[in-house]
């Protein structure tokens, strides 16, 4: 059985074999029967290691927290995740930090519990949906993932493309710097990136 927890940079969540690079945590998602009931159930969504300390678990187990999986780090943080305090404390300290500078206060690091509401309200609107903005393709920093065509695409750099799939990205695609795009990456988190924050892409992505 193929469980529904393969997250797309929507943050919608499908059921697809491959896997990816990291897995997720929203909360207990799942009912007995591993049926999906929700979207999310915290405002703490984390991206964690696939394998951490000798750790076991079984996927989808009552009452345990839903397993999610990304292809990469650039789909867990266009889905609104950041990295996990626990597993991956130094990249979640950079990820704080860059959070700060991109926000325009680099003196003022948020807590975990400041960080997660900002960035739950940055990624879902009033009614629990998927929030977006509009900006120029061109002035978007490289890890950013933005629909073009109805499409999911990840931008490689300045105005090139690469279209987002459940097992890599497509050929690269070039277009105007000044073309408006819907961006799907949380507007706090691309202002992260483009302080420094330099999110892992599946080695598709290239260089």
């Amino acid at each position: 059985m193929t469980l529904q927890n393969r997250v797309d940079p929507y943050g919608s969540l499908h059921a697809v074999a491959a896997r990816g690079a990291w897995m997720g945590n929203r909360g207990v998602l799942h009912d007995e029967s591993r049926r999906i009931v929700a979207t999310w159930r915290l405002r703490r969504w984390i991206a964690c290691e696939l394998s951490f300390r000798g750790r076991r678990r079984e996927v989808f187990a009552p009452g345990r927290y839903t397993e999610l999986f990304f292809l990469d780090e650039a789909t867990a943080l266009a889905a609104g995740h950041r990295p996990c305090a626990e597993c991956r404390r130094s990249r979640y300290e950079e990820f704080r930090a860059a959070w700060a500078a991109g926000a325009g206060r680099p003196d003022r690091v948020p807590a975990a519990n400041a960080l997660d509401a900002a960035l739950h309200a940055d990624r879902v609107d009033s009614r629990g949906e998927k929030k977006t903005f509009e900006a120029r393709l061109g002035s978007l920093p490289p890890g950013t993932l933005v629909e073009r065509g109805g499409r999911p695409h990840l931008v490689v750099d300045r105005a090139r493309t690469r279209e987002w799939t459940f097992s890599g990205y497509g050929p690269a695609r070039r277009g105007a710097p000044e073309t408006r795009v819907a961006v799907l990456t949380p507007r706090s988190i691309v202002s992260a990136i483009r302080a420094g924050y330099a999110p892992q892409r599946h080695e598709s992505a290239g260089a």
